[in-house]
C-alpha cells in the first residue's frame, strides 16, 4: 500500500514538473509572439510595413501612432513618461533627433541589426541606439513659372527672390533640424547673420512644410525649402512646380538628410520580437516598399531600386552632420528661433 502511494505520488510530481515546464513555454512564446511599437511616421506610410511584418512572422504587431496634432513628439513623450515601466519594444522615428534624446535620457538600448551593415555609417548610431533608414532630403521646391531657378539655399538671403520665398516655421518639424544643422556647420555667427539676413530679405514664414509646398504650387511664393516628399506629391498631382536638390555643387554643403530610425527600448517587454522587427524595418524589401509609396523616400541601402522621381543616395551630395550634435544644438537654439518667429 506505501509502495502505491509512492508511486502515485511520483506520478503526480512528475505531471506537476511537466504542466510547469508547459506553462513556462506557453509564456514564453507568448512574449515572442507580439511586438509594441510606438511610431512617429504618417500612419498611411507606416502602417502597411507594419501589416506586412504581421503577415510574414505571425508576430502581432500592436501599434501607436502619432496625432498630427503631436506630430512626432507624442509618442515620444510617452516613452519618456514610461520610462520606469516601458511599455512599447520598438519606436519607429520619422528623424533621428528624437531617437538621440531617447539615447541621451536612458531610455533606448543598443542593438547592431545585421540588416544594418550596409547602410552608411552616417545615418546610424555609433553606438547602435537608432539606426536610419529610408530617408527625406531637404530640397527646394519651385515654381514652373520661374526660368532661372534658385539652386542654393543662399536663394533666401539673395535680393533678387526678395519678398518671393517662403519658409516653414523653423520652431518645428524638419525646418528646425535644417536651422540646427547649419548653426554647427557654419557656426553661430553665420548661421545667425544667415537667418536675419532671410527676414531682411522678406521671406514669409508658413505653419509647415506642406503649406509652404502649396504656396508654391499655387503660383503665391517662387520658392521653398520643403522635404522632399512634398515635393514628390505635388508632382505626381500634375502641380505646376520643380523639385531641386540644393547646394550640390563641389564646393556646396549639400542637402540635408532626415532618415527615419528605428530604436530597441531598453526593458522592452519583448526583446526578441523587437529585434526581428528592427531587422524587417532596417530591411531593403522595406525600404524598397517606402521609395514606391506615396511618402517618396530615398534608401539608404545600396542597390534598392526606385521609381523614377526618388534619387539613389549616392547621386546627391549630402550635407555632413552628426545628428546627436544636431539634437543638442536644436534645444540650444530655441530662444533665438522664437524671437526670429515673433513669439
Amino acid at each position: 500500500m506505501e509502495r502505491a502511494h509512492m508511486k502515485r505520488g511520483m506520478a503526480i510530481l512528475t505531471m506537476f514538473i511537466v504542466l510547469v515546464g508547459y506553462l513556462g513555454c506557453r509564456r514564453k512564446a507568448r512574449r515572442s509572439d507580439v511586438v509594441t511599437v510606438y511610431v512617429s511616421e504618417d500612419e498611411v506610410f507606416s502602417e502597411p510595413i507594419l501589416r506586412d511584418f504581421e503577415r510574414e512572422t505571425g508576430i502581432k504587431v500592436n501599434a501607436m501612432y502619432d496625432t498630427e496634432e503631436a506630430k512626432s513628439t507624442g509618442v515620444m513623450n510617452r516613452l519618456i513618461a514610461e520610462k520606469d515601466n516601458p511599455q512599447a519594444d520598438v519606436y519607429w522615428a520619422n528623424e533621428p533627433i528624437r531617437a538621440e534624446i531617447l539615447k541621451q535620457k536612458g531610455i533606448s538600448a543598443p542593438y547592431f541589426s545585421p540588416n544594418a551593415e550596409d547602410i552608411p555609417a552616417a545615418f546610424k548610431d555609433p553606438e547602435g541606439y537608432w539606426t536610419g533608414f529610408s530617408a527625406r532630403a531637404r530640397v527646394l521646391i519651385v515654381s514652373n513659372k520661374v526660368s532661372d531657378k534658385p539652386r542654393s539655399i543662399l536663394a533666401y538671403t539673395d535680393p533678387r527672390w526678395r519678398g518671393r520665398a517662403v519658409i516653414a516655421n523653423p520652431l518645428f518639424g524638419t525646418t528646425t533640424v535644417q536651422m540646427a544643422a547649419l548653426f554647427i556647420l557654419w557656426g553661430d555667427d553665420r548661421a545667425t547673420a544667415f537667418m536675419m539676413a532671410m527676414k531682411k530679405n522678406g521671406v514669409s514664414m508658413s505653419t509647415s512644410n506642406g503649406e509652404s509646398a502649396d504656396l508654391v504650387a499655387s503660383g503665391q511664393f517662387d520658392f521653398s525649402l520643403v522635404d522632399s516628399d512634398d515635393v514628390v506629391s505635388r508632382l505626381r498631382q500634375g502641380r505646376a512646380v520643380d523639385m531641386i536638390y540644393p547646394d550640390q555643387g563641389e564646393d556646396d554643403i549639400g542637402c540635408l538628410i532626415v532618415p527615419n530610425a528605428a530604436v530597441l527600448i531598453k526593458g522592452a517587454p519583448h526583446p526578441e520580437a523587437a529585434r526581428r522587427l528592427i531587422d524587417a524595418l532596417l530591411s531593403k524589401a522595406t525600404e524598397r516598399k517606402l521609395a514606391f509609396a506615396d511618402c517618396a523616400q530615398i534608401p539608404l541601402h545600396p542597390g534598392v531600386e526606385t521609381p523614377p522621381d526618388v534619387m539613389r543616395i549616392d547621386e546627391l551630395r549630402v550635407m555632413t552632420v552628426n545628428y546627436a550634435d544636431v539634437a543638442r544644438k536644436m534645444m540650444e537654439i530655441q530662444p533665438f528661433l522664437k524671437r526670429w518667429a515673433g513669439l
